[in-house]
C-alpha cells in the first residue's frame, strides 16, 4: 500500500515557501512522498477552452520550476513529485486533501490584502479539505496584540518543543486528540493541552435577565480536568513516551490557546462536525480565531466521518 503523500500548496509568494520548507520536514519524518502542487487561477467564463485543453504542464510552470531549483541541492530529500493545476484554488486546494495525509499551505499567498492574517484560500482549505490542513504563519507574528481576542497571558510553558492542542472537556474530538498526540511523538515534543472552561456561569432568573449560577468554581475546575484526563487516558496509552501538561483555566479558549502558542512547534485544533441544519462543513470561532492569531502554526484537523 502506498503511502499518501504530504502536499505543499506553492504560489511564488514567500509565505508559500515557508510552507514548502514545513511541509519538506513533515514529508521526512512522515517518510511520506511531498507533492508540491501550484493552482493556476483562472476566470472560466474569460477563457472558455481552458477546460477543453486538459492540465497544464509541470514542466512548464515558472513557479514550480523555482522550486525545483530551491529543492535540488536539498539533503536528504524525500520523494519529490510537481503537479500543476488550473482552477479556483478555493475550490481547487481543499480537493486536494482527499489523497493527502497533510496539505500545507501558508497563511497568505499572491493577491491577498495586507491586513488579512488568513487569506481565503486556506480558510476554504482548512474548512473543507478531508486531511489536516497546516497553515505556516509569516514569522514574527506578536501575540496578545490583536484585536476581538483575549490572550491568555498566564499559560505555563516548560522548556523544550512544545506541541498545543485545544481539548474541549464536553465535547472532545478522538481525531485531534491522536493527531496532536501523534505529532508529539513524531517531534519528540511535549503535548501540552488546554482545556477552557466557562466563567462565572450564568442562568436567566427573568426575561431578558441573566443571574449568576451559585457554584464553586473549584469544583468546575476539578470536574473539567477530571473530564479531561479521562479523554487523554487511552491516548496517553498509545503513545506512552509523550508528556502531557494539561492546563485547565476559564476564560475564552482561543485566547488560551493563541497565548499557548508562543515558541510552540505547532498549535492544534478540530474542525467542526456538520450540524442537522447546516449541512455544510463548517469551522468554529475558537478555530479560526486561533487561525488568525497564533504565533506558531496550526494544524486543523477534521472528525470523524459520521455514520448514520
Amino acid at each position: 500500500m502506498s503511502t499518501l503523500p504530504v502536499i505543499a500548496a506553492v504560489d511564488g509568494s514567500d509565505d508559500s515557501l515557508r510552507a514548502l520548507d514545513w511541509a519538506l520536514d513533515a514529508a521526512r519524518s512522515r517518510r511520506a512522498p511531498l507533492r508540491v502542487v501550484h493552482v493556476r487561477q483562472y476566470a472560466a467564463w474569460a477563457q472558455p477552452d481552458v477546460l477543453s485543453a486538459g492540465p497544464p504542464d509541470a514542466n512548464e510552470d515558472a513557479v514550480l520550476e523555482d522550486v525545483r531549483t530551491r529543492l535540488a541541492d536539498v539533503a536528504d530529500r524525500p520523494v519529490l513529485e510537481y503537479l500543476a493545476l488550473e482552477g479556483a484554488t478555493a475550490a481547487v486546494l481543499p480537493e486536494l486533501g482527499a489523497a493527502a495525509q497533510l496539505l500545507v499551505l501558508g497563511s497568505r499567498g499572491r493577491g491577498g490584502f495586507a491586513s488579512l492574517l488568513l487569506g481565503s484560500n486556506g480558510m476554504a482549505a482548512a474548512r473543507d479539505a478531508e486531511c489536516p490542513v497546516i497553515v505556516v504563519p509569516r514569522p514574527g507574528r506578536e501575540v496578545g496584540t490583536d484585536v476581538g481576542t483575549d490572550v491568555g497571558t498566564d499559560v505555563p510553558a516548560g522548556p523544550g518543543p512544545r506541541v498545543v492542542v485545544g481539548l474541549q472537556a464536553d465535547s472532545p474530538d478522538e481525531n485531534t486528540l491522536a493527531f496532536a498526540f501523534a505529532e508529539a511523538a513524531l517531534r519528540g515534543a511535549r503535548l501540552h493541552v488546554v482545556s477552557a472552561y466557562q466563567w462565572p456561569l450564568q442562568t436567566w432568573a427573568m426575561p431578558g435577565e441573566l443571574a449568576p449560577v451559585m457554584v464553586d468554581q473549584d469544583a468546575v475546575e476539578a470536574e473539567t480536568r477530571t473530564l479531561a484526563e479521562g479523554f487523554l487516558a487511552p491516548h496517553r496509552g498509545h503513545h506512552p513516551d509523550v508528556r502531557v501538561d494539561l492546563y485547565v483555566a476559564p476564560g475564552d479558549a482561543a485566547g488560551h490557546l493563541v497565548g499557548a502558542s508562543r515558541d510552540a512547534e505547532l498549535v492544534v485544533v478540530g474542525r467542526h462536525r456538520r450540524r442537522l441544519l447546516a449541512p455544510t462543513r463548517m469551522m468554529g470561532s475558537v478555530t479560526q480565531a486561533v487561525l488568525l492569531h497564533a504565533a506558531a502554526p496550526v494544524a486543523v484537523v477534521p472528525p470523524q466521518p459520521s455514520h448514520g
